[in-house]
């Protein structure tokens, strides 16, 4: 259920619920009464009350508009016996707080049934019930001006409605059974409301404060209406994001950390040289021509050694922030790796390296390359091979072939290849293998470019291991369609 429905169901049952059980209880109070009494309130009884009400206030008006004089008439005074007989009444008429006419059959109305009737009349005319001569009557007192010694008082004694008083019961039964459903329908309803919206925003209060003290693992549960369900989704989506920010964050830093001791330590080697071949010189050390040349050829190899680290650091650095755009070119793919060996061959024969390249693919296959960014790639690749070949026939492969939507290029080599422990770490920056690390010149970010450039050209790269005959590593690109 949304909110909005919540709240018009709510405010609907506020009412609907206790005019229900009120009707329910009148139904049921009118059931027993009926079933006590014998009768049930009727348009019979309103009428006979209401023409107990007129005729009462028709006798009042007639007393008024007399002269004081004329309640002591005999001729008037049965007037009055006759307008209230008709209604069942009774008349008492006083003059100087004295019986001058009564329509009661006693032989006369003693002092305390005056009293009685006077008090009665007083505190609340026509409501209370008194009891004379063995017949109860309600009182209604009528005073002539009291301004006038010679005006005196009529009482109008009426038999009681019990229907009318009755009435009065039921409707303060009713009135009272409304207010009290009517609270406790309110006070219910504010109870589940606040177990269906107050509770889940203060459970979402909580884990506000949580997360701002910075406990990112409070998870925030599903619950409450329909806004408010969508509303802890979101804080929860966005509790994720802030905490995978914050991890990020955390291993960008921890990444930061490496890569600072990674490339101090890589560049301290070359530096050490540098400073000890111009030691030499200056101490001279290199005493003749002969050493003086070799040692700045020394220098020399070092410091391109230097910049070389330096610039695939500003390359891999660029590459990890996406600054550096790729150009893409139509490209075949058979010539391409050609066109690399075919580099590369004058530098690996000087080693010693054969070089050779097989080929599956039925047809000519055209992939999208940044020509340059990949041919350093695969110029990385060989140059890795060459590096750590220890055998006397060396050898590097180059295989192509196809799977139903990619070109695979494979680069063999029978070198000293990685072990199994060290394989899913070598595309990680500065990482060597612990026993071929001594003595191996670059910068260390060689295959972590790689993987850049590969992925930005939307493929995979991955390395196989062949034990102590080498290693193979593996490029697949997406090829086109004609």
């Amino acid at each position: 259920m949304n909110l909005k429905k919540r709240l018009i169901a709510a405010n609907a049952a506020t009412v609907a619920i206790p005019v229900l059980i009120t009707a329910l209880v009148a139904i049921a109070y009118l059931f027993i009464y009926s079933k006590l009494y014998g009768n049930i309130y009727s348009w019979e009884s309103y009428q006979r009350a209401s023409k107990i009400e007129a005729a009462l206030m028709d006798t009042e008006r007639l007393i008024q508009q007399e002269s004081p004089d004329a309640i002591a008439d005999e001729k008037f005074q049965r007037l009055l016996r006759q307008k209230i007989a008709e209604i069942g009444g009774e008349l008492i008429i006083l003059k100087d707080d004295s019986v001058i006419y009564t329509s009661l059959d006693a032989p006369g109305i003693g002092k305390i049934e005056l009293a009685k009737a006077l008090e009665a009349g007083q505190n609340k005319p026509g409501k209370e019930t008194i009891v004379i001569s063995s017949q109860s009557f309600t009182v209604q007192i009528i005073e002539q001006d009291p301004a006038d010694a010679a005006g005196g008082t009529v009482l109008l004694l009426v038999p009681p409605d019990q229907e009318a008083n009755g009435l009065i019961q039921f409707l303060i039964v009713i009135g009272l059974t409304f207010l009290c459903t009517f609270i406790a329908t309110n006070i219910l309803i504010s109870y589940q409301f606040s177990r269906a919206v107050l509770q889940p925003l203060n459970h979402l209060q909580h884990a506000a404060d949580e997360i701002r003290t910075g406990n990112l693992d409070c998870q925030i549960a599903e619950e409450g209406d329909r806004e408010i369900e969508a509303l802890c989704r979101d804080l929860e989506l966005m509790r994720l994001k802030l905490k995978e920010s914050i991890h990020t964050q955390l291993k960008y830093e921890d990444n930061r950390k490496m890569l600072i001791s990674s490339i101090s330590h890589d560049l301290k080697t070359p530096v050490t040289s540098i400073k000890g071949y111009v030691e030499g010189i200056l101490d001279g050390v290199a005493n003749t021509p002969e050493k003086t040349e070799k040692y700045l050829k020394t220098i020399y190899v070092k410091a391109e050694q230097v910049d070389k680290m330096i610039d695939d650091l500003l390359l891999y650095a660029k590459l990890d922030l996406n600054q550096i755009p790729f150009n893409f070119e139509r490209t075949d793919v058979q010539e391409f790796i050609r066109s690399c060996l075919l580099e590369s061959e004058p530098e690996l024969e000087n080693n010693r390296i054969h070089t050779e390249m097989f080929s599956d693919l039925t047809q000519k296959r055209c992939v999208f390359l940044d020509r340059e960014r990949m041919k350093r790639i695969v110029m990385n690749i060989l140059d890795n091979s060459r590096k750590y070949m220890d055998k006397d026939e060396a050898v590097i492969r180059v295989l192509l072939r196809e799977t139903p939507s990619s070109i695979i290029m494979e680069f063999q080599d029978n070198g000293c290849g990685v072990s199994e422990k060290d394989l899913p770490y070598i595309f990680d920056r500065f990482y060597r293998s612990d026993q071929a690390r001594t003595g191996i010149e670059g910068s260390g970010l060689g295959l972590a470019i790689a993987q850049q450039v590969v992925e930005g050209h939307q493929g995979i790269i991955w390395a196989m291991s062949h034990g102590k005959e080498g290693m193979s590593i593996l490029i697949s690109l997406a090829y086109l369609k004609d």
